[in-house]
């Protein structure tokens, strides 16, 4: 039988810790913006989750030889059409996916990923994240295509990027191809023609056309002259998207 202390130990504070909890969440006290981040202590345990979660589902698989060069270029043109726009290219400027997203998506031009995580996480993507589980529409095959051109991207340079992915054959992974260009500008910045056709209509939820309207006359922004479209070209390398 539990004694009196006993009880209040594992009894009592549990069940006021659980309805504190029901209440916090209830409450709506906790800010889920994306411009809004984790508390320390709640991106820590969230960091380490997924860090765990990752290495160890990619501990069992069994990688496959990555060095084919003709599996790296293969993986370079879906890499632009699907990753870019979030993960950056060589000579890339941050994009508003890039800047938009919480938590901010790893920028791989910089280092290698692990070519089993990276397997792993392009094929089932990450909860909550922004992190689509591309796997749904592409085979394994061409998802290690894209692990191993990860593995040479942080070395490319921009001119490198570009011809390699010109070679490649562009959007195809056998099938379910069905965005234009998910990967955004081009590396030097100027957007790919896939990408205005689809900027062509990019409405908001208003349905209105996301264009910012002209200003009246002498009232123009500094830069601008009068009558002229102001383009939002801050940290974004989509020149012909207006807001």
């Amino acid at each position: 039988m539990l004694s009196r202390k006993s009880t209040l130990f594992f009894v009592v504070l549990p069940a006021a810790a659980v309805l504190a909890a029901s209440g916090f969440i209830w409450s709506g006290a906790y800010d889920v913006g994306a411009d809004s981040p984790h508390t320390k202590p709640v991106h820590r345990l969230l960091e380490i989750a997924r860090e765990r979660s990752i290495l160890v589902r990619a501990a069992e698989l069994d990688v496959p030889d990555l060095r084919d060069p003709v599996r790296i270029v293969q993986g370079s043109g879906n890499y632009q059409a699907m990753c870019a726009g979030c993960h950056l290219a060589p000579g890339m400027a941050p994009t508003e996916l890039s800047q938009g997203l919480y938590p901010a998506p790893p920028d791989l031009t910089k280092t290698a990923a692990e070519a089993s995580k990276a397997f792993w996480v392009v094929k089932h993507g990450i909860k909550a994240s922004g992190m689509p589980a591309w796997g749904k529409s592409m085979p394994d095959e061409y998802i290690w295509n894209i692990a191993a051109f990860l593995q040479e991207l942080p070395d490319l340079t921009a001119d490198e990027y570009q011809a390699m992915v010109a070679r490649s054959g562009g959007h195809s992974h056998g099938g379910g191809e069905s965005m234009p260009n998910h990967g955004g500008a081009a590396a030097d910045g100027a957007p790919t023609s896939d990408e205005n056709d689809a900027h062509a209509a990019h409405p908001h939820a208003d349905a209105a056309a996301h264009t910012q309207a002209k200003p009246e006359a002498g009232t123009d922004s500094p830069g601008t002259k009068t009558g002229e479209s102001h383009s939002h070209k801050q940290g974004h390398s989509d020149d012909g998207h207006k807001h």
